[in-house]
């Protein structure tokens, strides 16, 4: 079976999206099917097309214009050359507008299946975009089969059109995110507990590009709230995103002077297991969100995880037994529930944690479900 799959980002791009297709991409070459990744990027002249072999997957890349329409355009064209070239059974997209649209089109365009998923920000943002909204109507409406990875989302799509959406919650390695001891080496390199800040601290961690999507005003004013009553680092694995969500963070540093907040930058994803080894609770307080990869990562890696019920953390997250819920934009109960955590015995949350992702959120469980809809479109596995 060959199958192109399309998405806006792709790994080594930065976050849950690029992760995701790069997980679906990887699990479908490695039960022997060929894949061809289509993915645009700004990277390459307009029309340039560059194609790598990396890990069983054909990944091309093909450069994007400052028009949107005319990057569309060549993506279409792209997917039907190929088509004429080797013949797919089946083409697949993340995220509705732009790359399930175009999936959709070619799909009938080409009379083969075509199958997008909803991962969050597009239908919880981008349907009220009027730029984009054609896009996502027409990618729900046309594509054979739609997607997604939250409960939540199904309910928010079919207020948009009623049709069989299904749920295929992301799954994680848990033999390569699991619970290790604290990194040292790490830690030192880091500045941990070194310089001016030489007294033993609890470290609460955040994974992902912080912006403000992800609660970045929330995280870092509990934060603040919270070392006041106990030292405490704030260890942020990832990016701080460019423009306004850089400026409050570099505002807050200034007026906040006593705060130890480390941003280690962009980490590779394999590399981020020894990342986690460092956090003594992990928080993640989205606005809104679709099943973030953070979320699972850290509670598959023994973690405590404070987050919002949000998206998909209300599949994921049982507030109390397996991690904990605060409310939305609640800077004081975040701070309270970070001090909470942190001195109290979490050995049964954390145990509880890991057990959840074992159980629900495995790599084979979200491969047999694609696997369960490609039969369904008739497509001979």
């Amino acid at each position: 079976m060959k199958i192109a799959l399309l998405s806006e980002k792709y790994t080594p791009d930065i976050g849950g999206l690029a992760i995701s297709t790069h997980r679906l991409a990887t699990l479908l070459a490695n039960a022997g099917y060929e894949i061809r990744l289509f993915v645009p990027t700004p990277n390459l002249p307009a029309s340039e097309t560059h194609t790598l072999n990396a890990n069983g997957v054909s990944v091309t890349r093909f450069g994007a214009h400052k028009r949107v329409d005319d990057t569309l355009v060549n993506w279409f064209e792209l997917i039907v050359a190929e088509h004429e070239k080797e013949s797919f059974d089946l083409i697949q997209a993340y995220f509705l507008p732009q790359a399930g649209f175009v999936a959709a089109y070619a799909g009938k365009y080409l009379n083969i299946p075509s199958v997008v998923s909803i991962r969050g920000n597009d239908i919880e943002r981008a349907a009220f975009d009027p730029s984009k909204f054609s896009q996502v109507m027409y990618a729900l409406q046309n594509a054979n089969a739609v997607t997604t990875n939250a409960s939540v989302l199904i309910k928010k799509a079919k207020a948009f059109v009623d049709r069989d959406i299904i749920l295929i919650p992301n799954g994680i390695d848990t033999e390569h995110f699991k619970p290790m001891e604290r990194n040292e080496m790490l830690a030192e390199a880091l500045g941990i507990e070194s310089g001016k800040w030489k007294e033993k601290r609890k470290i609460v961690g955040f994974v992902g590009e912080l912006r403000e999507k992800k609660g970045l005003q929330t995280l870092l004013l509990a934060y603040a709230q919270a070392n006041k009553k106990q030292p405490v680092t704030l260890l942020i694995v990832g990016e701080v995103r460019q423009g306004e969500d850089k400026k409050f963070f570099d505002e807050f540093q200034i007026t906040n002077p006593d705060t130890q907040i480390i941003v280690t930058g962009n980490i590779p994803h394999k590399d981020l297991p020894a990342y986690y080894s460092l956090i003594d609770v992990c928080v993640h307080p989205s606005l809104r969100d679709g099943m973030p990869n953070a979320v699972l990562e850290a509670m598959a890696c023994g973690k405590s995880v404070i987050a919002t019920p949000v998206g998909g953390m209300t599949d994921i997250i049982d507030d109390g037994k397996n991690g904990h819920f605060v409310n939305v934009n609640d800077v004081d109960g975040l701070s309270k529930k970070i001090i909470e955590a942190l001195n109290s015995n979490q050995e049964a949350i954390q145990k509880s944690a890991r057990e959840t992702i074992i159980t629900q959120f495995t790599l084979e469980k979200e491969l047999n479900a694609n696997f369960d809809v490609y039969k369904k479109l008739g497509v001979n596995l």
